[in-house]
């Protein structure tokens, strides 16, 4: 074999050899990565409107530690519903943001988390991480204070294709005072193993 061929030998397998450990690092299955989006109202105690909550969350599950990190971006303003026309400006509806992280443990059986409702399709809750959150209002420390307690649950259906559908957060005070203490809901998009 020539110089030429040789060299181009070592390159290719060199450079499979380097395609195969890339993508076994990126296929971890010591982790899984959920994603989706949160949507729900959280109801304004004495008002005639509520908060709307919207944004992107995303949790890592580590199965070899069994730990979870949770962070979620929410945008909260107050809905237009129940509002009169004048009061349907932007400095009026209180927009705002909160960034919340959280690491903790995962419960894979829970039995304390929120179930769906009567009037809707049942799902099953498959794990959960309670734990303090820290919790920022516009990139500083919400009013309310930075630290609460947070349960995550995710949750699917009994089809399984649909194992992962459904996110619940629940605050506990004093975060409960602003989002409400009722469970906030939104959607599993996306599973990566």
């Amino acid at each position: 074999m020539n110089s030429k061929s040789l060299s181009m030998a070592v390159r290719i397998i060199v450079a499979a050899l380097m395609a195969v450990g890339t993508g076994a690092m990126a296929q971890d299955p010591r982790h899984e990565r959920f994603s989706g989006v949160i949507n729900d109202y959280a109801p304004i105690a004495g008002g005639t409107t509520a908060w709307e909550l919207h944004g992107p969350w995303t949790l890592t599950l580590n199965k070899e530690t069994g730990k979870a990190h949770f962070s979620g971006s929410l945008t909260m303003g107050l809905s237009v519903l129940g509002q009169t026309s004048t009061n349907v400006e932007a400095v009026n509806l209180a927009q705002h943001t909160h960034s919340i992280t959280m690491d903790g443990t995962v419960n894979y059986n829970p039995t304390d988390c929120p179930t769906a409702a009567a009037t809707t399709p049942p799902y099953v809750a498959r794990f959960e991480i309670t734990n303090t959150a820290s919790v920022f209002a516009n990139g500083s420390a919400a009013p309310f204070g930075e630290f609460s307690q947070l349960q995550v649950c995710i949750a699917g259906g009994n089809d399984p294709n649909a194992p992962f559908s459904n996110i619940t957060l629940v605050f506990a005070d004093p975060a409960a005072t602003h989002f409400g203490s009722q469970p906030i809901h939104g959607l599993v998009r996306n599973v990566k193993r």
